[in-house]
């Protein structure tokens, strides 16, 4: 039945591809092209984040306000759900393949990627990550392997590969990977032998001149989350403003930029860490509109998404017709930030001879999470929770409160015992924003595209993820 179902989507695609062809055939190559992917990224996440800043003053993404937009379904060869290589392939080589292949069609054969397209016909290209290097999209992207899993080998692929500029995290675990069957040496070691200038801290990355080619390994493995930064690693943004100072030229050039963590966030279901990661996105975009405003007739600027993650969704039926988003910016650190912050005072109350007691975990959700212990027992302003005053609180009063009830202490205090206190709190945090979740996987929902700039108008219609290679592909032939 998939088979089939795909069949008929092709027609539809191969008949948009037609149409999409007639506006591509006729159109100049963009010298200057900044292809933007939000791992985990479709309409839900774009929009929760958009109007979480609209309520904070933040005002509206750039991302979501680019002159032309689209869908794009995201199915891989063998399932309608999608993994991140898989998708990142159709993106970059415009086929379908099987969930977990990099850079090959379905029958494990390389296909050429659109950076390769791009610097064959003279551009220079630079890939940006906030995950590891050898991770999924990245793979997808850079190189030709038949499982995602073969991490030491795409490391290879990346150093082997001609292109100019690589940022991102380290390489998971596999950099001088000795078991490997096609062990070359250490990956870094090699990278500095086929000319790149390598750095692993900030002021070295900061260091980084036009003129050579540059690999920064942020961390031994992802970069931090955004709502985590405490400035020893540069943002987004600021490895996308590297690119262009170090890729412009005559020549032009295309840089492929990931928001990469905004999926592990959707796998975790943390919505305040999400949104963050979209927020950094948006820097990053922003970086290139700015270019583009100085090279209006020569820029294009793509962003897309790869599959949903999680299932978000802008409503919860405890808070009923209502969004809080505000509450959110209470959060200030992510799940695996606050594991971590739990571990080491439980260390340091070990250190002084006492137990960590569920009332001093309350004191880390009052910093951290905004969390109101003081409130416990009276009216929660939500729906769900009953009380006599929540009908009158859903759309009046103060919408960034973040009051507890005897049922939400009660799961904090069981996951406690659990040492799960951090999932319990990001659950409960995404409920008083208004919220939902239905998975902690990738699901099918069609992710949005915007664009702008020269060529936008071929990225229009409802399309198929392997068309949107296929027609920046076109746009170079």
């Amino acid at each position: 039945m998939q088979n089939i179902r795909y069949a008929a989507f092709g027609r539809v695609a191969a008949l948009a591809i037609a149409v999409g062809a007639l506006t591509t055939a006729d159109a100049a190559a963009p010298k200057y092209v900044f292809m933007f992917l939000g791992d985990g990224m479709s309409t839900p996440q774009r929009m929760i984040a958009e109007e979480y800043a609209l309520a904070t003053g933040h005002g509206p993404l750039t991302l979501n306000h680019l002159k032309m937009q689209s869908s794009a379904r995201t199915c891989s060869s063998t399932s309608l759900i999608t993994d991140s290589a898989a998708a990142a392939t159709a993106l970059a080589c415009g086929v379908k393949t099987y969930n977990g292949a990099a850079g090959v069609d379905a029958d494990g054969k390389r296909v050429e990627n659109i950076l390769e397209v791009a610097h064959r016909k003279g551009r220079k290209v630079g890939v940006v990550t906030s995950v590891t290097i050898n991770h999924a999209t990245p793979a997808g992207f850079c190189a030709h392997r038949k499982h995602r899993g073969r991490l030491y080998q795409i490391g290879l692929d990346l150093v082997d590969s001609p292109y100019e500029y690589f940022a991102g995290g380290g390489f998971d675990g596999k950099q001088n990977d000795k078991k490997d069957p096609q062990y070359r040496g250490d990956l870094l070691e090699l990278a500095e032998k086929a000319g790149f200038s390598v750095a692993t801290n900030l002021a070295s990355f900061r260091a980084f001149k036009p003129g050579r080619r540059a690999f920064y390994r942020g961390d031994d493995g992802e970069l931090q989350y955004a709502i985590d930064a405490d400035g020893t690693q540069p943002t987004l943004a600021e490895m996308t403003a590297k690119g262009v100072e170090l890729l412009d030229g005559p020549q032009g050039f295309f840089l492929f930029v990931e928001g990469g963590k905004l999926d592990h966030a959707g796998h975790a279901n943390d919505t305040a860490t999400n949104l963050r990661e979209v927020l950094a996105l948006d820097d990053a975009v922003r970086v290139a509109k700015e270019f583009q405003d100085k090279h209006p007739d020569e820029t294009l600027i793509l962003v897309v998404g790869d599959h949903e993650t999680g299932g978000m969704a802008m409503g919860f039926g405890g808070a009923g017709y209502a969004l809080h988003l505000r509450r959110l910016s209470r959060q200030r650190c992510s799940w695996e930030q606050f594991e971590r912050k739990v571990k080491k005072a439980k260390s340091a109350a070990r250190k002084e001879g006492r137990q960590f007691t569920f009332k001093d975990a309350q004191s880390l959700l009052e910093k951290w999470f905004g969390f109101d212990f003081g409130k416990v027992g009276k009216d929660s302003g939500d729906a769900a929770a009953g009380g006599k005053f929540a009908k009158r609180r859903l759309n009046a009063g103060r919408d960034d409160e973040i009051w507890l009830t005897a049922a939400d202490i009660k799961r904090l205090e069981n996951s406690f015992r659990r040492n799960g206190l951090q999932f319990t709190a990001i659950h409960i945090m995404s409920a008083k924003a208004g919220v939902g979740w239905s998975s902690t996987a990738h699901t099918a929902l069609p992710v949005m595209c915007t664009s702008e700039g020269v060529g936008a108008d071929s990225f229009t219609g409802l399309l198929d993820n392997t068309d949107i290679a296929k027609r920046l592909k076109a746009l170079f032939e």
